[in-house]
């Protein structure tokens, strides 16, 4: 039986202001040929399926849409919920879905045995469990773990978990003995390498749940929430399929992927590698620096390449930053686009309060004293200083002349 693995779709993600509605689009169309190809008779979502808990109308068209049209391939699609999805919000239609052969488990629900899963083969027969458990919020984990109490905070949470995925092997033990059984989870494992886009959760990520407590006797565990594409070391396979879009900057160099289980060959993936539609370029450096790495760039991919821009230079000047939202403003390359730049400067100016002795209060100083110190801070040459001066100046006689009425 061919499976397909993957998760973090964040379906209505904006980067910098910047749908993603085409990325996706082009994703879903590339995943239909990449599941027609490969004979992929089960497609696992591990959640995540949407950015925000109550999507656009924009988004959920799009969800539907990728359902109506997984589910023309005759593949069962099991989706689960993340941390960002509305667990109501997916339960609400799953009867509707289910026609389709869409089984959707939006939220842990009260009975664990409806997280059981059975797929049958072309024969008819049950070949093997999915155990699709989504993302466990904190009533999820007290209910797990009833009548047990923990000192701490973190290890209760980390035990809740554990307990979940427990009670799921013993289920499937005790009513499909003998079978082999995938189990789904959307959770912070430990030791795994996070990027900026993903959102914390269980206490800031600080509960980490250890890869040894999945235990031995799931065959695969299909896992969702961090973005980028990993083994973690348990000792079952036990892998993050990592978003199939590149969702923050921080993601520009990961290999973005699906993986593809065989069971006939064992549950080993293989990593399908997901098309780059767009590129995510970050450019930093000085100003020159930055003005010639602008020049030699060139777009690749379908959609409009996505730019970051940092500056970063020695001293504070606010010159520099003019001419950098001056750079910005004026760069116009086809198929390219700047969506966000910084300055940041290595000697950083220090507050107005800081730079008078302790015995010296801001209210009993002259305005140009306080200009003169902060003025001191700035690397500009004698004449711009002068300058500077002189335009601060006119602008305190124009305050302090004008009409109070």
């Amino acid at each position: 039986m061919k499976i397909l693995h993957t998760a973090d779709w964040h379906i209505g993600k904006k980067l910098h202001k910047h749908y993603l509605h085409e990325d996706f689009e082009r994703f879903i169309t590339w995943l239909l040929t990449c599941i027609q190809e490969h004979q992929v008779e089960v497609v696992l979502i591990s959640g995540d399926v949407f950015d925000l808990a109550n999507p656009s109308a924009e988004a959920r068209r799009q969800y539907y849409l990728a359902l109506k049209k997984l589910s023309n391939l005759n593949c069962k699609i099991i989706i689960t919920g993340g941390n960002h999805d509305s667990p109501s919000m997916l339960d609400a239609p799953r009867e509707i879905l289910e026609a389709l052969n869409v089984h959707i488990i939006g939220g842990m629900p009260q009975d664990p045995a409806q997280c059981l899963i059975p797929i049958r083969n072309k024969a008819g027969e049950v070949e093997l469990i999915v155990a699709a458990i989504p993302f466990l919020r904190d009533s999820d984990l007290r209910a797990a773990e009833e009548g047990v109490s923990y000192d701490n905070r973190i290890e209760a949470i980390r035990k809740g978990i554990e307990a979940v995925f427990a009670q799921a092997a013993a289920l499937c033990k005790q009513r499909f003995p003998g079978l082999p059984v995938i189990a789904m989870g959307h959770l912070y494992a430990a030791g795994i390498e996070s990027s900026e886009s993903e959102r914390d959760i269980q206490i800031g990520n600080q509960a980490a749940f250890q890869a040894s407590q999945f235990g031995d006797y799931f065959s695969y565990v299909a896992l969702g929430h961090i973005h980028k594409p990993q083994r973690i070391s348990a000792a079952i396979p036990a892998f993050y399929s990592g978003s199939p879009l590149p969702l923050s900057f921080s993601e520009r160099k990961d290999e973005k992927r699906v993986l593809l289980l065989d069971t006939e060959a064992g549950f080993e993936p293989k990593s399908l590698a997901v098309p780059a539609f767009r590129k995510l370029i970050k450019v930093s450096g000085t100003l020159d620096q930055i003005k010639a790495k602008l020049s030699i760039l060139s777009a690749e991919g379908e959609l409009t390449n996505l730019i970051e821009v940092e500056l970063l230079e020695e001293d504070f000047d606010a010159r520099l930053i003019s001419e950098l939202d001056d750079l910005v403003t004026q760069f116009d390359k086809p198929g390219m686009e700047i969506v966000k730049h910084r300055a940041s400067f290595k000697n950083r100016l220090r507050e107005t309060g800081k730079l008078f002795d302790s015995h010296q209060k801001l209210e009993d100083l002259k305005p140009r004293e306080v200009f003169a110190k902060m003025l001191e801070q700035n690397s500009y040459d004698a004449e711009t200083k002068a300058e500077v001066t002189r335009a601060f100046q006119e602008l305190v006689e124009q305050i302090t002349s004008a009409d109070p009425a």
